[in-house]
């Protein structure tokens, strides 16, 4: 099979993953910063340039269509990323997670950068799908690396600070967006360069990967499973796609809920969203420090982000909005390492890339429908807030076909996590 590792007595393989996992001190701690780091460049490409949109709609005024166009170059690279994902993934188990990894995070470089040189609207846009191309590739190799190097409780904790550095780095990068944008529409473009002092550290910091000894397969394992696990993983996905939409509903439509409300300060709405996004961070903390299985927990955890909702759509002050939205976030910030290490859990190493890059086309797909899937719901119940509630509804339903099926099988275990969990 491509991509899969020559046979290994047990005990050299549990010296090479013990070795690469156990590596402590600056050289754990740069490994785990570059992770983060590559993991936080797709939030970049869906952020960063969102201030300057009004001032390319300026510049291509001119341009036949500019008013649709213009925002593509901002929500393009999610859809490519959605699209292209799982492909990634088929090519991470061929040819190698790391030698993937490097030559992405320069492609991404020099994509990102392009509108530096670029007049024409098109060859923006198109260079912004490539960059898109480059995204899917790095997020699922970062994803695939973690869940290589890490097992275990180690595992969550590392999906946990995953989620907490894309959360935080979103503001950051907005913050940046709009102040390199101060100086012309096309400085931020200049950020992206930044993935070319990331790549060489990749190259020489990351390890190859080796299978666990848990992860590799006997030989009447191997026959039994034959092939990729379609069934196993296509529930996770759906779920995932659900999820998506469930985690990008507030960070998408808060203020348009607060205008809704009367507030329209600026200010007011990014304070508003910081602590929303602070919360999603808290979550992730609090899963990483749970110690406990992801699957048992998720339809807990979307019982919390359905309460948010919940609460969201009941508010009539903007106070209430905000306590509804932090209890939401709190939820999802627990909602993404939950189906992320649920779906790492269901592959094998062999297989660990292309199910990774599944899960990512599944999550940035449900992410990219999200503002569809509200403002249709807005024109089926005539607001914004019904949709939302509709949507904390569905979350809740959901939540409890899980715990339902859940018990039905007796999977419900509420004990502490087996020792390779602590």
């Amino acid at each position: 099979m491509p991509g899969s590792v020559p046979p290994q007595p047990p005990a050299a393989i549990d010296a090479t993953a013990s070795s690469a996992a156990a590596v402590s001190g600056p050289a754990h701690l740069l490994r785990v910063t570059l992770l983060m780091a590559g993991s936080c460049l797709p939030v970049l490409g869906a952020v960063l340039i969102a201030p300057v949109l009004p001032r390319m709609q300026d510049h291509f005024g001119s341009v036949p269509g500019a008013k649709a166009l213009v925002p593509l170059a901002l929500t393009v690279p999610a859809l490519a990323l959605a699209l292209l994902a799982p492909f990634a993934g088929v090519i991470v188990d061929r040819v190698g997670r790391k030698r993937l990894l490097v030559v992405a995070t320069v492609l991404y470089a020099l994509f990102g950068t392009a509108p530096l040189w670029l007049d024409s609207l098109g060859g923006i846009i198109a260079s912004r799908a490539l960059v898109g191309v480059a995204e899917a590739a790095i997020m699922t190799c970062c994803t695939t690396l973690i869940g290589d190097y890490y097992s275990g409780h180690q595992r969550v904790r590392y999906l946990a600070l995953q989620t907490m550095c894309a959360s935080a780095s979103a503001t950051v990068f907005f913050v940046l967006g709009g102040a390199a944008g101060s100086a012309g529409w096309r400085v931020p473009f200049w950020v992206y360069a930044v993935s070319l002092v990331l790549a060489p550290l990749m190259a020489t910091a990351l390890p190859n990967p080796a299978a666990r000894a848990a992860d590799v397969e006997t030989p009447a394992e191997a026959e039994a499973r034959r092939s990729f696990p379609w069934r196993q993983l296509a529930g996770i996905c759906a779920l995932t796609f659900f999820g998506a939409m469930v985690f990008y509903t507030v960070p998408v439509e808060m203020s348009y809920l607060l205008d809704d409300l009367g507030v329209e300060n600026p200010g007011s709405i990014g304070l508003a969203t910081a602590i929303a996004s602070a919360a999603t961070v808290g979550g992730a903390v609090t899963f990483a420090r749970l110690k406990r299985a992801p699957g048992p927990m998720l339809p807990v955890v979307l019982a919390v982000c359905a309460v948010g909702f919940g609460m969201m759509f009941l508010a009539d002050s903007a106070p209430l909005l905000v306590i509804g939205a932090v209890v939401n976030c709190v939820g999802t910030g627990m909602l993404l390492p939950a189906l992320l290490t649920s779906a790492m859990s269901r592959l094998a190493f062999e297989d660990r890339g292309r199910g990774t890059g599944l899960w990512t086309a599944a999550f940035f797909g449900g992410a990219f429908v999200c503002p569809l899937v509200l403002l249709a719901g807005e024109s089926a119940v005539g607001s914004l807030a019904g949709a939302v509630g509709v949507l904390g509804l569905a979350a809740a339903l959901v939540a409890a076909g899980l715990w339902a099926a859940r018990r039905r099988v007796g999977a419900v275990d509420p004990r502490p996590l087996p020792e390779q969990w602590a």
